[in-house]
């Protein structure tokens, strides 16, 4: 199984955030190679700030990456906006915790260079993403359901 180096920094004043025991293990379960990854769970200021000046988009969205090098191993940051995922989780009838560990997989996969702007790349990421979460016991984000999971 590949090695995490793990470093989450809790920038958010959300209330029932993930533990670090969490993340690494998400994180874990979604790894094909050694990573090492910070997470770095934030308000929406920041998210929107972020988004701004990297994407070009004047909003919070729930979950960015950054990519920063494969060698000597994969490394990078992922930017979680608490306040997103919260309003994400409530419209989707979403357990907050399955949505966080959706988020950190998808996360995780754009680290190892999975995208989702063409339809066919889309495709294998959510379906990787959905087999990742099952094995992690939670359904597959992509079904909205009646009642939160």
């Amino acid at each position: 199984m590949p090695a995490i180096k793990l470093a989450v920094q809790y920038a958010s004043k959300a209330l029932q955030l993930p533990t670090k025991k969490q993340f690494r293990h998400w994180a874990k379960v979604a790894l094909r190679v050694d990573t090492e990854v910070t997470i770095r769970i934030v308000d929406e200021a920041e998210g929107r700030e972020l988004n701004k000046a990297y994407r070009g988009k004047d909003y919070a969205t729930n979950v960015l990456t950054f990519p920063l090098t494969e060698v000597p191993h994969l490394m990078g940051d992922i930017i979680i906006c608490a306040p997103i995922v919260v309003t994400e989780a409530l419209t989707q009838n979403k357990s907050l915790e399955a949505h966080y560990a959706h988020l950190t997989v998808h996360g995780i996969l754009h680290l190892h260079g999975y995208d989702h702007e063409i339809e066919a790349q889309a495709e294998l990421m959510e379906s990787l993403e959905t087999a990742i979460l099952a094995k992690l016991g939670y359904a597959n984000p992509y079904l909205i359901t009646e009642d939160a999971t």
